[in-house]
């Protein structure tokens, strides 16, 4: 038998604790599950356990984040429905049924940013189950956790922000109208179903998904006041000119799940989670046709690396099912968690508040700006 590599032998412990975790969260909740009960269900110690996870939320959001990424890949919903054997509910009229019980809403197109939110909030509402026992409970207890933490609260506020900016600039493309801002259109759309997910939770058969996706759809056309005023900071530097190699390595857009083209010319913001929704003070600036992408970092990648993962994937499992190819968003998000990205970027430190950014043209670096306000210096730097 051939022996296996130390990484890969961490690899695959690691992918049975992913199974046993989930299966020991479905059947008893997060916080009647025990890293005990994980640990002989993968047939590992205890120590082999908190090896690969620094604790039970940790895992509990490792588990959670490795679902929706799988959900959010093509057919997604139907393999993550069917192996499950629930039936999701929210089937719009001009959806359909097919053999294994989910909706099939069909090739992306929606043409008008009231028809994405319509189709967003259906193919949200369609992964509402019907109950709440079995794999349905595995995720009933995110939010209370979010909740018990502040140091949790506040990262996921920021994702929650970077969701809305990313779904706020894809109905802005929709509109076609280059100075109308739709991110608070999007906030409140995202309020509304993340409240239908809770009460679908805490009062089964409650929700009416049908009024759900109604309600989001007509979002559109309330008016919320919103506009976009260029930050006047005086207080903070102008971008450094500069002349450096830039050579990224390998990254995937968390938003599409492709490869990010990271060469190409444009911006790159380096975000700790405390600062992500600076990264819309970059897209603004940048001129018309760049290209902004958002690194996300952390200092907690055990725990915050994984909400982060979970977040963005459950974004993208609706917007690949609404969204046709000219409406995504000019904006790029990649998960960092080893820093090769930032590091690349000559951003070596990294923290929770890290806010750093430069400017790529023609394969350099030509600008770079660190601290508060640094997306806009380098996506606004006069070369």
């Amino acid at each position: 038998m051939e022996r296996l590599t130390r990484a890969e032998l961490q690899a695959r412990n690691r992918a049975r604790v992913l199974t046993a975790a989930r299966d020991e969260f479905t059947e008893r909740g997060f916080r009647d599950a025990k890293v005990d009960a994980i640990a002989d269900r993968a047939g590992l110690t205890r120590g082999a356990v908190y090896s690969n996870f620094p604790g039970k939320r940790a895992l509990y959001f490792s588990v959670l984040a490795d679902l929706a990424e799988r959900e959010a890949e093509p057919d997604g919903l139907r393999r993550s429905s069917s192996a499950s054997g629930e039936t999701p509910v929210g089937e719009a009229a001009d959806a359909e049924t097919n053999d294994a019980g989910t909706v099939d809403l069909g090739t992306p197109g929606a043409a008008t940013a009231r028809e994405a939110l319509g189709a967003f909030a259906r193919a949200w509402v369609s992964r509402l189950p019907l109950a709440t026992d079995g794999p349905a409970r595995l995720g009933m207890d995110l939010m209370p956790e979010v909740l018990a933490d502040q140091r949790i609260r506040q990262p996921f506020a920021q994702l929650m922000k970077l969701n809305a900016i990313v779904l706020g600039l894809a109905l802005e493309r929709l509109d076609g109208h280059a100075h109308t801002r739709r991110v608070r259109v999007a906030e409140t759309a995202l309020t509304t179903l993340h409240g239908a997910s809770q009460m679908a939770d805490a009062a089964p058969g409650f929700v009416e998904p049908f009024d759900i996706v109604a309600a989001c759809a007509a979002l559109a056309d309330l008016d919320l006041g919103d506009r976009w005023d260029p930050p006047h900071l005086p207080f903070v530097p102008r971008a450094r000119p500069a002349r450096e190699p830039w050579s990224p390595p390998l990254a995937v857009d968390a938003v599409r799940g492709e490869p990010v083209p990271l060469a190409r010319d444009g911006v790159v913001a380096v975000l700790g989670l405390h600062r992500l929704e600076a990264v819309e003070e970059a897209v603004r600036a940048t001129p018309p046709g760049g290209e902004v992408t958002a690194v996300l970092v952390t200092g907690d990648v055990g725990e915050l690396g994984p909400l982060a993962r979970l977040t963005l994937a459950d974004l993208r499992a609706c917007l690949r099912q609404v969204l046709p190819a000219p409406a995504w968003p000019r904006l790029r998000v990649v998960h960092d968690e080893e820093g090769a990205v930032a590091a690349a970027a000559g951003v070596t430190a990294v923290s929770d508040g890290t806010e750093a950014a430069v400017l790529v043209r023609s394969g350099r670096v030509v600008a770079r700006a660190d601290g508060y306000g640094a997306c806009h210096a380098a996506a606004s730097a006069e070369l």
